[in-house]
């Protein structure tokens, strides 16, 4: 299992992994109907516009799992030179002729750039999206999307990582612990369907 820069050729797995670790993590937390309304096709449909308008601001990298995979961070940890994969490849996870760099499955999706508003100070960054896919979940890849998000974050200057998780997603809240991540004592509600649903602020220096 390798990580790698995301491509647009990622967008519908990741869109994928994204709907289902939604149906599967927030079950019991975020209404069914709203659960069993959302599809994976009209959700890669957005994904691949906002993945063309962020390009340079926002950093997606997927997990890729399979024969051929290749990427810069192993599951372990271990990384390879920046602007580079482990084959020697260009760090944007394409060939020359701008196909895939490897022909391995998307098992686990990271997004990270910019904080989304200015209430947190100078040097501060946000990762907005980390998914694992259900069958995944606890064979490190989270882990190994988490070492990249904060080691290229770090690499960018940034001195604080902040993110926000949902009060009852007990499974996420332990993670993000484990990761080294605290609430901060930020709050905010967001209302789905006429269920208000809580979510904490996280953060972490660098």
């Amino acid at each position: 299992m390798r990580i790698r820069a995301m491509t647009e050729a990622d967008v519908d797995a990741v869109a994928a992994i994204r709907v289902t670790g939604w149906q599967t993590a927030y079950r019991g937390i975020v209404p069914q109907s709203f659960l069993d309304a959302m599809d994976a096709a009209e959700d890669a449909a957005q994904r691949r516009q906002f993945f063309a308008r962020s390009a340079g601001r926002v950093h997606n990298f997927v997990a890729v799992d399979g024969a051929g995979a290749a990427g810069g961070a192993a599951a372990d940890g271990g990384q390879v030179p920046a602007g580079s994969l482990a084959d020697g490849s260009p760090a944007d996870g394409t060939l020359a002729d701008g196909s895939p760099a490897d022909r391995g499955e998307v098992v686990g999706w990271v997004a990270f750039g910019p904080y989304r508003s200015a209430d947190v100070p100078d040097g501060s960054a946000e990762l907005y999206a980390l998914y694992v896919r259900p069958d995944r979940i606890g064979t490190g890849v989270g882990r190994a999307l988490m070492s990249t998000a904060l080691t290229r974050t770090k690499s960018l200057g940034v001195r604080h990582l902040l993110l926000w998780v949902l009060a009852e997603n007990d499974r996420a809240r332990r993670f993000y612990a484990r990761s080294g991540f605290a609430p901060d004592g930020a709050v905010t509600v967001d209302d789905c369907e006429g269920v208000p649903l809580k979510e904490m602020r996280y953060a972490r220096d660098l």
